[in-house]
């Protein structure tokens, strides 16, 4: 009867090897396809390898607290001849000797077999996919800083540079960009709003790419969140200040999208949708949920998702539909006491707006003539330079606290 390997799956964007927590299924105990066998963990989140078929469990050759590159071969299970042939894989142990010439030296036959299964495409793998959710960055990604010269050469030709691409994970051996990758990265751009980027608008973004890969700059301006601070006492439930930060940023990109858009190229990519991220701090680092269409959603509509992704978040539970596709971020490291930072936007995302901790401090009032006592906390808006200018990051800064100005109207 076939031996099928179950083999380490490609857990997340880059992520090379993961740890054996436990083993779920003992030898002889029968499982069925896409049945979680093993638990393993990465240096994001714990979660599930499962079976590539119904079928015995032979032996497991993997260690529980040892750590196994993707690919590796962690245990076999015996099917029958049908179900091999069902799931396409009737012809992985059948072939791993022709293979074995063609593999590293010190590779065995089984080797050879899990390396064909890791050819076998995920659809026919029953169900083997990414599942990590959530990350603002995959670990280890080297994004684009290596590029073949076939791919050079269709760059130029299409007069994109490497900072175009830092948003796109590469497929390749250490998270290299494939020309399969770019290729496939051009045909979803065609689905999306595209508009004509000025003469000047491209030149900036030129002159900014030579001064770093993606060229960061960063406004500021102290906010008086008194309004919002009595608003959030008389609600019930209380919104978190970042949730306010958050609407307050999608009304103001819902006024104007194309700050939020981003330079492919000399074509501004227009968001479909204003779809903002928060940042939570979770075991180990920093994971980034999203709320959908949050510039047409109300203060209290949203509160309740995003209590609940605050906490699946915090248990490393992202849902898919949950984590990918923001346009800009909004972080509160006032939490942490910091009155100020200069956060980083996402390599997809063109704005991150952050938020510090409240301070009571004296507050020039007009209509008494008089300083009296406010309570203010800066707010920063870390930037594409290539996307924007500091004018343009400015008046967004300025209606996104105008709008905190006002709660009740969020």
């Amino acid at each position: 009867m076939p031996r099928i390997p179950i083999v380490m799956p490609q857990l997340g964007e880059s992520i090379a090897e993961a740890t054996i927590v436990a083993f779920n299924i003992a030898v002889g105990e029968q499982v069925e396809c896409d049945q979680d066998v093993i638990e393993v963990e990465t240096q994001k989140a714990v979660m599930g390898v499962t079976s590539p078929c119904s079928g015995r469990v032979l032996e497991w050759s993997a260690e529980v607290q040892r750590s196994y590159a993707v690919g590796e071969t962690l245990g076999f299970v015996e099917c029958s001849e049908e179900e091999a042939h069902r799931l396409g894989l009737d012809g992985v142990v059948a072939e791993a000797g022709a293979m074995r010439e063609s593999l590293p030296h010190g590779f065995s036959p089984l080797d050879a077999a899990a390396a064909h299964f890791m050819q076998v495409p995920s659809t026919s793998l029953g169900g083997v996919a990414p599942t990590l959710r959530g990350l603002p960055v995959p670990a280890h990604a080297s994004g684009a800083s290596f590029l073949s010269p076939r791919l050079k050469a269709r760059m130029a030709e299409l007069g994109l540079h490497a900072a175009d691409l830092a948003g796109i994970a590469g497929s390749g051996a250490a998270g290299r960009l494939t020309i399969e990758d770019f290729e496939k990265f051009l045909s979803q751009l065609d689905q999306q709003h595209l508009s004509q980027a000025s003469t000047m608008r491209v030149a900036v973004a030129d002159a900014m790419r030579r001064s770093w890969t993606r060229p960061i700059a960063t406004v500021g301006t102290p906010v008086v969140i008194d309004p919002l601070l009595a608003h959030r006492k008389a609600s019930d439930p209380k919104p978190g200040p970042a949730l306010y930060a958050l609407r307050a940023l999608a009304i103001a990109l819902g006024e104007n999208s194309a700050l939020a858009g981003r330079l492919i190229g000399d074509k501004i990519v227009h968001p479909r949708s204003i779809d903002l991220g928060f940042a939570v701090e979770a075991e180990d680092g920093v994971l980034v949920p999203v709320l959908r269409r949050a510039d047409v959603t109300p203060l209290k509509d949203l509160l309740v998702r995003y209590n609940e992704l605050v906490d699946l978040a915090r248990r490393r539970r992202l849902p898919a539909d949950a984590t990918g596709g923001s346009i800009a971020t909004v972080t509160n490291f006032g939490t942490f006491g910091l009155e100020w930072a200069t956060p980083i936007p996402l390599p997809e995302q063109t704005l991150v707006l952050g938020m510090g901790a409240g301070r009571v401090v004296p507050h020039w009032d007009a209509a008494t003539s008089q300083f009296l006592p406010a309570t203010e906390a800066h707010f920063t808006l870390s930037f594409d330079h290539r996307v924007l200018d500091g004018g343009g990051a400015g008046r967004l800064l300025t209606r996104i606290a105008q709008l905190l100005g006002n709660p009740a109207e969020l």
